[in-house]
């Protein structure tokens, strides 16, 4: 029968060091602590510092300086550069681990162990450049607070998000999304952004102005190439660039509006805004940015793995059921 090993505690060593105070032998130790005497003797070799002699402080110590071998990314530096190559690319450690588990069919390092690595840098060496790693760059773990939405204007022919179909909440139906502004420091910068709920695609345009004809007239190029199945509602806030949303109606797509101060309820929107801003914060001068340079950003939102969906990639799941409608639509029908 196999024999139970555990560690020695700070009590244990305490009374080790009282009775080796007092002359007691080893087995004499082993006996009043009912351990095998070759622990103790191991005990006391391993854990005897030369000028402080046995401390049970000490001891405890060096016992777990022992055992540490440090930190996964430490110890395995082509892990290390893989996880640090997908950060770069705008990951949060939680999307990292996600991706990797659903790669290679298990864990493979966990979020956590990321955020501690990460911190453990910063707190080891006072290099405040570690944070930038992470999705919001902060040297401290904790929440910050968030500012809530803009005061409501009366909008001419507006539905509340009440009289929404429920079904919509779940986000399992395809051909629902959600729009809003993406504003910025310099007037008049503005990214109108569209967000589908179930696959979590992110479109972006970059209006010339925030007017509202200009607006709803983006919003029905960018939505009337889609199968009808994936255009079915648009949920905006009460923003006055949202005016003249009727105008969508002609593409068979029900418009509903957030209640006001209320922008939580259209949260996929909020938080796909939130994530961009880790490439486009509201200081950024769009004008310096390219028609190229845009896309890319958009494109790497899509193309990284989210939590939500599994770890697929919201251009993997849009394409997905894109290509299903495809299919049904041209499909040859049942012989009856």
């Amino acid at each position: 029968m196999g024999q139970d090993y555990r560690h020695f505690s700070l009590d244990e060593r305490c009374e080790i060091a009282r009775l080796q105070a007092e002359g007691h032998s080893v087995r004499q130790i082993a006996a009043a602590l009912d351990r095998a005497p070759s622990s103790i003797a191991r005990e006391l070799k391993r854990n005897t510092g030369k000028v402080v002699g046995y401390k049970p402080g000490h001891a405890t110590d060096r016992a777990r300086s022992r055992r540490w071998k440090g930190s996964k990314l430490e110890r395995n530096g082509e892990l290390r550069q893989a996880v640090f190559k997908a950060l770069g690319q705008g990951q949060s450690p939680e999307q990292v681990a996600g991706r990797m588990a659903l790669l290679h069919g298990s864990c493979v390092i966990s979020h956590e162990t990321i955020y501690r690595f990460i911190y453990a840098q910063i707190a080891r060496h006072n290099d405040y450049s570690w944070r930038k790693y992470l999705p919001r760059a902060k040297a401290r773990r904790g929440f910050r607070g968030q500012k809530g939405g803009s005061p409501a204007n009366f909008i001419q022919n507006r539905v509340s998000i009440a009289q929404r179909p429920k079904a919509v909440d779940d986000r399992s139906d395809p051909g629902h999304w959600e729009s809003d502004l993406m504003l910025f420091a310099k007037y008049g910068q503005a990214v109108l952004t569209l967000h589908d709920r179930r696959s979590r695609l992110l479109i972006g345009q970059r209006p010339a102005n925030k007017t509202a004809n200009l607006v709803v007239t983006l919003l029905q190029n960018l939505l009337a190439n889609l199968p009808q199945d994936l255009r079915k509602t648009i949920t905006f806030d009460n923003g006055t660039e949202f005016a003249q949303h009727s105008k969508l109606h002609a593409l068979h797509l029900n418009t509903f509006f957030c209640d006001t101060h209320s922008p939580w309820q259209k949260g996929g929107i909020e938080n796909a805004i939130g994530r961009m801003r880790r490439f486009l914060p509201r200081k950024t001068d769009l004008a310096s940015i390219s028609e190229e340079q845009f896309n890319t950003l958009i494109a790497i939102y899509n193309n990284t793995p989210r939590k939500c969906l599994d770890f697929k990639t919201p251009a993997e799941v849009f394409c997905a059921q894109l290509l299903h409608f495809e299919c049904e639509s041209t499909s040859p029908p049942s012989r009856g």
